[in-house]
């Protein structure tokens, strides 16, 4: 108790000093984010940090089992400020993410945003293998471009092959379509909401302050360690399945060999007295004629 003791702590107090507590002006306020404010400071919301705890707790447990699931959760966040924290940490536990712009239909419309994605690929393909040296240089400028073009919006979700099952998200308010498009489709969805946004439209919500860079880093790290856990017991679990296949195999080879062993040796065992015992029926059938011819 007292190790878990210790590191709420640690959490309110990281917590605290990156301002995750820090909301937006009164007059700005989500009556529905009543339940998650601590008090007010100066004209501004103060969130409790006790209940942006509970959040990511709730939310890394379950971003943990999606993960060890072996299923994708996507990150999204197009504000300046979360740009490059949000997706250094997708990359880092190798999920998607949209970081530039929004694409109405990316999730809802995911057949024709796929086949832009093949289209993209292939240009770098081209790009790559000398295709491209038989064009003229307006038309290789015109597709690397292009490329270019394509590679900012959708390099995020490149290997992703089917909708996610969850999607992060850093303030549904600036991010409403992508939200929008998951709740459409049944995704499951966590955010940061901070004090101007609605908690209920989440599945998952985690009462922050979404627009400090060090907010945004702290609670993005935390759910990312979470995730990171999940993919490391899904490859544990994998290497432990294959050791019992190959256990299982070992043992199966081990029973076909000893009951081959055992008929060959049945087999010798049977013709050597069976050989044996005909000669000598011959040789007995034998003599028993002599003699009698002799008799005769």
């Amino acid at each position: 108790m007292e190790d878990n003791n210790t590191q709420g702590k640690n959490l309110h107090q990281s917590l605290l000093e990156a301002g995750v507590h820090f909301g937006h002006l009164k007059k700005k306020w989500n009556p529905k984010m009543l339940p998650y404010i601590f008090t007010e400071k100066n004209g501004i919301h103060i969130i409790d940090l006790n209940r942006t705890i509970e959040g990511l707790e709730e939310s890394a447990a379950a971003l943990k089992s999606i993960a060890k699931s072996g299923k994708k959760i996507m990150f999204v966040a197009t504000k300046k400020q979360a740009k490059e924290i949000v997706s250094e940490a997708a990359e880092k536990v190798n999920m998607p993410f949209v970081t530039e712009r929004w694409l109405g239909g990316m999730l809802t419309n995911f057949s024709t945003i796929r086949k832009s994605v093949k289209k993209m690929q292939s240009i770098e393909k081209m790009l790559e293998d000398g295709t491209m040296d038989s064009v003229t240089k307006k038309e290789r400028l015109t597709l690397t471009r292009s490329k270019d073009k394509m590679q900012k919006v959708l390099g995020g979700i490149s290997n992703m092959g089917r909708i996610p099952s969850a999607l992060f998200i850093v303030d549904i308010s600036h991010e409403h379509i992508a939200l929008a498009e998951a709740k459409r489709l049944g995704v499951t969805t966590f955010a940061m909401v901070d004090t101007n946004s609605d908690p209920s439209k989440v599945d998952f919500a985690i009462p922050s302050n979404d627009d400090a860079t060090k907010s945004i880093a702290i609670v993005t790290q935390y759910l990312t360690a979470a995730i990171m856990e999940g993919l490391q017991e899904r490859a544990q679990n994998k290497e432990a399945e294959e050791d019992d296949n190959d256990d299982e195999e070992m043992k199966d080879r081990g029973i076909e060999m000893n009951v081959e062993e055992d008929e060959e040796k049945g087999a010798r065992r049977g013709g050597k007295p069976g050989g044996g015992g005909q000669a000598r029926g011959r040789r007995k059938t034998t003599g028993t004629r002599t003699g009698g011819g002799a008799k005769k």
